[in-house]
């Protein structure tokens, strides 16, 4: 019994010591990494380069101005790829002083060259005429103002529209006039009235009572 509490004792003494050392290593070996990325020829920055660990799932990319920033292990391996230039690489040295390392990498522009491609609207001349005759062009402003401002259109737009307040208020003020004029007596019927026939006979050649549904 005297045994095992002194193997406990002796335990709880070196577990911290063993911790701390462990936990001291760990954190000397995290490594800010810093840097500006430049084109080799020229020194200007680069956007958009991906910065990856390598081996591992993480990484970052450059800034507008190709500046960029990382927490890194010593030891590790940090690729630059970017899809003008050429891919770079870059190891952290294992015994580096401090927990700070900054780079200004230099990229080269790397020039691919894609297959030549031949790009034909239509296999054949013959099916060119077809398309083109049978193609819909869409109206334009102009095309498209003509038939809004047309006979036909204004009519249909007139019956459909409905009034504004102005409109409303003169059409009413109409209306209590005419009744007020014929206070008293019976108010003449347009069935009798030759214009007012010629008007319909002329409306229904044109269709206006066709059902419109």
């Amino acid at each position: 019994m005297k045994k095992i509490i002194l193997f406990t004792g002796l335990l709880f003494l070196i577990l911290p010591q063993t911790v701390k050392a462990q936990f001291e290593t760990s954190r000397d070996s995290v490594v800010q990494l810093f840097g500006v990325i430049m084109t080799a020829d020229s020194l200007v920055g680069i956007p958009a380069v991906s910065i990856m660990v390598k081996g591992q799932n993480r990484g970052t990319i450059s800034n507008n101005q190709g500046v960029f920033s990382i927490v890194v292990l010593k030891g590790d391996e940090v690729e630059f790829t970017h899809v003008s230039y050429k891919t770079k690489l870059v190891r952290i040295p294992k015994n580096l002083e401090g927990n700070q390392y900054s780079v200004v990498q230099l990229m080269v522009a790397d020039t691919i060259y894609l297959p030549a491609t031949i790009l034909k609207p239509r296999p054949t001349p013959e099916q060119f005429a077809r398309d083109f005759v049978n193609v819909k062009v869409p109206d334009d402003e102009y095309e498209i103002a003509r038939k809004n401002t047309s006979a036909a259109k204004r009519k249909i737009l007139m019956r459909t529209t409905p009034g504004d307040g102005g409109e409303a208020t003169r059409i009413q003020m109409n209306r209590i006039a005419n009744k007020a004029t014929y206070q008293g007596q019976a108010p003449p019927q347009n069935i009798f009235n030759p214009a007012a026939w010629a008007e319909f006979i002329q409306a229904w050649k044109r269709g206006d009572f066709k059902n419109k549904n």
